[in-house]
């Protein structure tokens, strides 16, 4: 069912962000409206990061030549992977959006997201 959703809703954003694209300019978009745009973009890159890390996964449990070394992951946890790793492109655009996306706050984000990701590693609950 989680899959049906991610599948669905990373379409749609697809869809709805490409409309946007070609209809509206950005200069005469509202606020609200720009907001709008990252909100999709973090759907599309989530449902797709979801994606990725499943199947990278998948394929990384199979050529594990030991059984012992498998580790199954989810796609629940996969997409809380990806949601957190999807936030990473959001924030780098937002910032760059306001002209402050230099190294140093492209290392701050790397940073935020390396915390997160082992963060969710060490959960057993998930």
């Amino acid at each position: 069912m989680l899959g049906k959703v991610l599948a669905l809703s990373s379409l749609a954003a697809f869809v709805l962000l490409s409309a946007l694209m070609q209809s509206v300019s950005p200069a005469s978009m509202h606020p609200l409206g720009i907001l709008f745009v990252f909100v999709l973009i973090y759907v599309l890159a989530s449902g797709v990061l979801t994606f990725f890390v499943f199947v990278l996964s998948k394929t990384l449990r199979k050529l594990a030549r030991r059984p012992y070394q498998r580790q199954h992951v989810t796609l629940k946890r996969s997409y809380i992977y990806g949601s957190v790793l999807a936030l990473a492109p959001v924030l780098i655009l937002g910032m760059r959006s306001i002209g402050r996306a230099g190294v140093y706050e492209v290392v701050l984000v790397v940073i935020f997201e390396v915390i997160a990701c082992l963060y969710i590693a060490k959960q057993r609950s998930l």
